[in-house]
């Protein structure tokens, strides 16, 4: 091995021992870790997800401008371009040009030119609009933005000339946190019914792989859309957030609790199991104690496969207008304004927030993955 190649053939016997019995000695976890580190595409998945998540729960500060701050002056307003150069040459600190905007007097529609007469630096942790943090206080502060004057639209504008990149960064708030709540719902209720599916067997067991059967059965999107049809379109915004996650929930739980059946029929004859019965110890006592950590990693696969599915679940039924409407914002309503080919057509910035779901789903897929092999650590 690489790592012994400098030392001396007795020393480098001794240490491989030493690394050899490190191996054997290890814990489940342990043993995961050294696995996990080896799949390069799950460590970079877990800096992405850092970030995402990150930016949505400091969406308020991450963002240059307020959820709902309109610049009617700049409506549909194309990405703007960072520069380091000028006609002077490098510039270290970047900057971004003015704008001017023409509309053209036949079709009545607006364009965007750069004005190099005016450069505003990009500057960080800058004061700007201010802002209630998570509704507990009031700041001002932003991680980045341009002098008074100026503007910084790195995704570009929408019909009412909102920042993109802004209601994109305060969207993953909403998106991301229903994968997480969405999936502990489904966590709950699969871990509950697969487990006494898989332990107590007989008619319980038959009538939960029924009911599983029957869900799994239906289309997910039209039953999805059936559900959610079903939510009064008078409630609040935070009530129809819970019902979306609920109906999303209703839905996801019956993978994991197959796998927890699975794993249960499994383990359920084995000899420590019959001890803790033969101990006096009660029936869920044994699954939540002795049984359900015996395959832990595998339930965090199944966990972190899950959220990407519950992710595009809310996306495809905001888009469809029968999930999370405004003002509550969401990378799903987000582009719901992009259902127009012709809005799509004349401005293609409006389906950024497409890259950012791909990007979340590919991240918690590549994670998941990486998790998989990690759990058979000896393989």
């Amino acid at each position: 091995m690489s790592i012994f190649k400098k030392n001396k053939p007795e020393e480098r016997t001794e240490e491989y021992g030493e690394y050899e019995e490190s191996y054997y000695v290890a814990s489940q976890w342990q043993l995961m870790w050294r696995k996990f580190r080896k799949h390069k595409l799950a460590m970079g998945s877990i800096f992405v997800l850092v970030l995402l998540y990150l930016g949505g729960i400091f969406c308020e500060f991450v963002a240059p401008y307020d959820l709902e701050s309109r610049q009617i002056r700049y409506v549909y307003c194309p990405p703007q371009r960072i520069h380091f150069f000028d006609e002077k040459g490098f510039h270290l600190r970047p900057f971004v040009y003015g704008l001017k905007r023409k509309i053209d007097l036949v079709t009545l529609q607006k364009s965007y030119k750069e004005d190099k007469r005016k450069k505003y630096p990009l500057q960080f942790f800058v004061h700007g609009q201010k802002y209630k943090f998570w509704n507990l206080f009031e700041a001002d502060l932003h991680l980045f933005g341009v002098e008074r004057g100026g503007v910084i639209f790195l995704l570009g504008t929408d019909r009412m000339g909102r920042d993109m990149f802004s209601r994109i960064v305060y969207g993953a708030r909403i998106s991301l946190s229903i994968g997480l709540v969405g999936v502990f719902l489904s966590l709950i209720i699969g871990l509950i019914l697969g487990g006494l599916s898989g332990y107590l067997g007989g008619v319980t067991d038959t009538i939960i792989q029924r009911i599983i059967e029957i869900l799994r059965s239906f289309p997910t999107i039209p039953l999805w859309m059936a559900l959610s049809a079903a939510l009064p379109p008078h409630w609040p915004p935070l009530r129809v957030y819970f019902g979306i996650t609920i109906v999303l929930s209703l839905i996801g739980w019956t993978g994991l609790a197959r796998v927890v059946r699975g794993k249960l029929l499994a383990l359920r004859e084995e000899d420590f199991t019959m001890a803790a019965k033969v101990a006096g110890c009660k029936d869920m006592r044994i699954i939540s104690r002795h049984l359900l950590p015996g395959f832990l990693s595998y339930i965090i696969v199944q966990m972190t496969l899950s959220i990407p599915s519950m992710i595009l679940g809310e996306t495809s039924l905001s888009f469809l207008g029968l999930g999370l409407r405004p003002p509550i914002t969401s990378w799903g309503v987000l582009l719901k304004e992009a259902q127009n080919v012709r809005t799509v057509a004349l401005h293609p910035w409006l389906m950024i927030p497409v890259l950012f779901v791909i990007t979340a789903v590919l991240a918690f897929n590549f994670l998941g993955d990486g998790l998989r092999d990690a759990a058979d650590p000896y393989h």
